[in-house]
């Protein structure tokens, strides 16, 4: 049986980094995608051992939701919980300022509700997702309503923006988010002002909420490969 690779490795020790600072006792934000699926992992494994107590998750996503479950992670929803202590999850893009796009698995909505309102926001990335500025390699994705789709996109396009609508992968037709809207992916020349953006895009009749995460970031913990090894450091 093949190891497995040094980039999934990595992975796997960030996530785990990311988990071993959760504290019995906790309400946990549970984000999405690959990385973060691991602190899930991680966390559950914590709980199993005995090392962990008491901790309770919030999900945000399907996704998450069907990790948290599969390694025994009890979860509430919103409106159980008075305040939650730390969130965890990925990035598709990390600026210096720790200024973030998300929305890569089209949970964004859900992932800015949880992550903004926890005390402590954990950000679990791979080095290539260090940009010097936010849009340079990834597109903005903006959730929209269904029946405004073509004056949501206009109104993009008079910002500057190139817009595609999110289409499935082994699915026919468009992804549809959680909350059952559409995703408009955006590619901006430059994003130089990230709150002013942020603001602007959801003042547009029609946009539930948009990928960029402005000053929401805490703590971003991030992985690399180095000399063919894994190592985690914190930005």
């Amino acid at each position: 049986m093949s190891s497995p690779d040094p980039v999934t490795v990595m992975k796997q020790e960030v996530g785990r980094a990311a988990a071993a600072r959760v504290k019995s006792g906790s309400i946990v934000g549970l984000g999405t995608g690959s990385t973060t699926a691991y602190a899930i992992q991680f966390i559950g494994e914590r709980l199993a051992s005995g090392d962990l107590k008491d901790i309770k998750g919030i999900p945000t996503s399907f996704q998450a939701r069907v990790l948290a479950k599969k390694y025994g992670i009890p979860l509430i929803s919103l409106d159980e919980a008075d305040s939650m202590d730390v969130a965890i999850d990925g990035a598709d893009e990390v600026d210096p300022n720790k200024n973030l796009i998300k929305g890569g698995g089209a949970a964004h909505t859900q992932e800015k509700i949880v992550d903004s309102l926890a005390k402590e926001f954990i950000v679990v990335v791979d080095d290539g997702k260090l940009v010097k500025s936010l849009g340079s390699t990834f597109l903005l994705p903006v959730e929209v309503l269904p029946m405004a789709m073509t004056p949501v996109m206009k109104a993009l396009e008079n910002l500057g923006g190139k817009c595609d609508l999110r289409m499935g992968v082994k699915k026919a037709g468009p992804v549809v988010s959680d909350q059952g809207n559409l995703i408009i992916d955006v590619k901006f020349t430059s994003i130089d002002n990230p709150a002013e953006m942020e603001k602007t895009i959801n003042n547009i009749p029609g946009v539930l909420e948009n990928g960029l995460f402005v000053d929401v970031a805490d703590v971003v913990l991030v992985g690399e490969v180095k000399d063919g090894k894994p190592n985690v450091y914190e930005l």
